[in-house]
């Protein structure tokens, strides 16, 4: 509470000294738009709260031994998954500050402050790293500054130019943790659609017969379902992977941003991202 409190308190008297209003309008509407489909790539969270939801998903199909593993497992998902989510939340949270300071209008995003985590917590089973958590430090002193500033012309550059590195690292960070959700999914597949392969052969009396056809329906279904979401998760590393290039060349070319072909490249990212996102959002 006190941390959050000294939070505000920034906040407020950045706004009163600077006031809530750029400095002449700015429209940069490239970098709105690139920062919009940025935040709104979606994937991620879904993935996650997959990764967490494993073992609800998995514990019918397996043995007694297997089960206690499981649980064990569970246990941690469980106590990382808003490690995970925090993560997410901090970059979505950065792209729609950028998009707001590239506008043209008046803003105020003192209530935005909550929106910033504790702190997150590097282990080796959660897979993520130090340089992970401390970029997830940077990121959220840099956003407490620049909602801070009443400047916009100004936030925009040294934004994108200050947050950079963070942003790298935490997209590194989903990127590396959304790999072991696609490794832990593989798992699943193998132990759940294992057992079908491994059952219904076996199953040839007669009066197994409408069991079979129940458990065949019930494979097709699971294998249908395994694979759309196999392409979800190439699908999210394809469109982190494009957040990051994006917003590296942005940082690149913050001195030209109004030039022909850096706003072009802005717009093939952006269209890039819409396309992937449509993908996730598709059956």
């Amino acid at each position: 509470m006190g941390r959050r409190m000294v939070l505000r308190v920034g906040v407020l008297l950045g706004l009163l000294l600077g006031g809530c209003a750029s400095q002449g309008q700015i429209s940069l509407l490239e970098v709105r738009e690139f920062a919009d489909a940025s935040a709104k790539l979606g994937g991620y969270a879904e993935l996650s709260r997959r990764y967490r939801d494993t073992y609800e998903r998995e514990s019918p199909y397996l043995s007694p031994q297997a089960e206690r593993i499981a649980r064990d497992t569970d246990a941690r998902r469980q106590a990382v998954f808003d490690d995970f989510v925090a993560i997410q939340k901090t970059l979505v949270l950065y792209m729609q500050t950028l998009s707001l300071l590239a506008g043209d209008a008046r803003y105020d995003l003192s209530g935005r402050i909550d929106d910033l985590g504790n702190g997150l917590k590097a282990t080796t089973e959660s897979g993520l790293k130090q340089r992970h958590v401390a970029a997830y430090t940077g990121m959220s002193r840099l956003l407490t500054r620049v909602i801070a500033s009443g400047y916009q012309n100004r936030s925009v550059d040294s934004m994108v130019r200050d947050g950079d590195a963070d942003v790298q690292a935490l997209l590194d960070a989903m990127i590396v943790l959304t790999r072991i959700y696609e490794k832990t999914n593989e798992n699943e597949k193998k132990t759940v659609l294992g057992i079908f392969n491994a059952e219904i052969p076996m199953s040839n009396r007669n009066s197994d017969r409408m069991l079979v056809k129940l458990a065949k329906v019930h494979l097709q279904n699971k294998t249908a379902e395994y694979k759309l979401i196999d392409r979800r998760y190439k699908l999210a590393q394809q469109g982190l992977t494009k957040v990051a290039l994006g917003h590296q060349k942005m940082r690149e070319n913050m001195d030209q941003l109004r030039s022909e072909e850096t706003r072009r490249m802005l717009t093939d990212y952006v269209r890039d991202l819409h396309l992937i996102r449509d993908d996730l959002s598709g059956d």
